[in-house]
């Protein structure tokens, strides 16, 4: 059964984008089914930096034909900004590689105006939100007036449709005291945009089947992670998308017969962007040592937002929270060399709520924001891991780190990294 789904196991920013790169060497598709230009995913090949927001991280493997699903919103300006700037680095971004399905819905400029307007609107409650359009998009596709990537192979229809989803927002803009949007300069660059788009746009759900059909390998590239999901993460403080493994199936239109692995990922530790709770939060030094200076690209700071994560120990109740929704057959731990030189690490096995011990956390905001963590402490390492190649050069310590995480959650952990390269990795199993 020829299909990977690559899942994010906490909040995003699990390192997912070099999982993706590595993951599509012995894939033949790659392709992405949620969320739009607010995921932000880092692959690091050869000495260059690559970011990517809207491509599948596949694009840098040449054999690779990648996908954007029809479970996505997409900006079409920032997508040929992303375009351009990989075909001038040398990647090869043509129709023969790259397919956008009809049926993902287009984030106009009145999306990212609304979610901007709304935002501020939430003042000391905002979501901290990528202010890309992402919500007001999914909104609109919801209600059954979206804009769907298909229309751009009529430039006068999409016109249209774009002036009627300004022509609304403005409506709304007005009301709030904000200046209204010109429908006309909105939409220039969208129409430029799409009459280059249009030799990319294909039926993909029937692509991708065809193609499976025939035997071929695709990888599904979960963007943010699972507590962010729309119905299976710490709402409202949640992306408007599944972004669990159930939504490749939606987002991509193909049947669950062809699933073979579900590869959760999660670094050694555990960071977050933006607004909600995160039990194991720490400040301090240790939160600083996990974080990085931001002189390096490695260091927690967001792809798409440049915004500081906030760093703590792994919790290990969520990981074995996401790997019950998600059914991963396998974890890949990232950044397990920033653990190295402590004393000692730990790991949140359980939750303390309201006096009592739970293995899962609680289903409102109210109580998951007021839990304590219930911290297990392990022996540290004090080696430097970045160099090693075998599972069997990884100090002791390490490889019991390692094992907890697994018996945490019952899933067998079959790859670490141990730095940002291609080659910095370890195979366990």
């Amino acid at each position: 059964m020829p299909v990977t789904i690559m899942i994010g196991a906490h909040w995003g920013d699990e390192g997912k984008g070099r999982v993706t790169d590595e993951l599509a060497a012995e894939a033949d598709i790659t392709a992405r089914f949620a969320g739009g230009d607010n995921a932000g995913h880092t692959v690091y090949v050869n000495g260059e930096l690559f970011k990517f927001h809207l491509l599948p991280s596949g694009i840098l493997r040449e054999q690779i034909i990648c996908v954007l699903g029809n479970g996505m919103v997409i900006n079409p300006v920032n997508l040929l900004k992303e375009m351009d700037e990989m075909a001038a680095r040398g990647v090869d971004v043509s129709p023969g590689r790259l397919l956008i399905s009809t049926r993902a819905h287009i984030i106009s400029p009145a999306h990212i105006a609304l979610d901007k307007a709304a935002e501020k609107a939430r003042g000391a409650q905002a979501l901290g939100t990528t202010l890309r359009g992402i919500g007001p998009a999914y909104l609109d596709k919801a209600a059954r007036q979206g804009v769907r990537a298909g229309q751009m192979t009529n430039i006068e229809d999409f016109a249209d449709a774009l002036h009627a989803s300004i022509e609304r927002a403005n409506e709304v803009l007005i009301r709030q005291g904000i200046t209204p949007l010109d429908s006309h300069e909105s939409t220039i660059q969208y129409i430029e945009a799409a009459q280059r788009l249009q030799p990319y746009l294909v039926d993909t759900s029937v692509y991708l089947n065809q193609r499976l059909k025939e035997g071929a390998k695709v990888l599904a590239e979960g963007a943010q992670g699972a507590m962010l999901d729309v119905d299976h993460g710490d709402y409202p403080f949640v992306t408007s998308s599944t972004a669990t493994a159930g939504g490749a199936i939606a987002g991509l239109g193909i049947g669950p017969m062809y699933v073979e692995r579900v590869v959760g990922v999660t670094k050694a530790f555990s960071s977050r962007v933006g607004a909600g709770p995160m039990p194991t939060e720490l400040d301090g030094p240790i939160a600083d040592r996990l974080r990085g200076t931001g002189d390096n690209f490695w260091d927690e700071y967001g792809t798409t937002t440049g915004r500081q994560r906030r760093c703590g120990w792994l919790d290990g109740v969520i990981l074995r929270y996401s790997a019950q929704v998600n059914g991963f057959s396998e974890l890949y731990v990232t950044k397990l060399d920033v653990l190295s030189g402590l004393d000692e690490v730990k790991i949140a096995v359980a939750y303390e709520v309201n006096g009592k011990q739970q293995d899962f956390p609680p289903t409102t905001i109210r109580e998951l924001e007021s839990v304590q963590p219930v911290y297990e402490t392990l022996p540290g390492w004090k080696e430097d891991i970045s160099g090693i190649h075998a599972a069997s050069d990884l100090p002791a310590a390490a490889h019991n780190f390692i094992k907890r995480i697994a018996s945490l959650c019952d899933v067998p952990v079959k790859t670490v990294s141990v730095g940002p390269a291609r080659d910095q990795v370890v195979a366990l199993q």
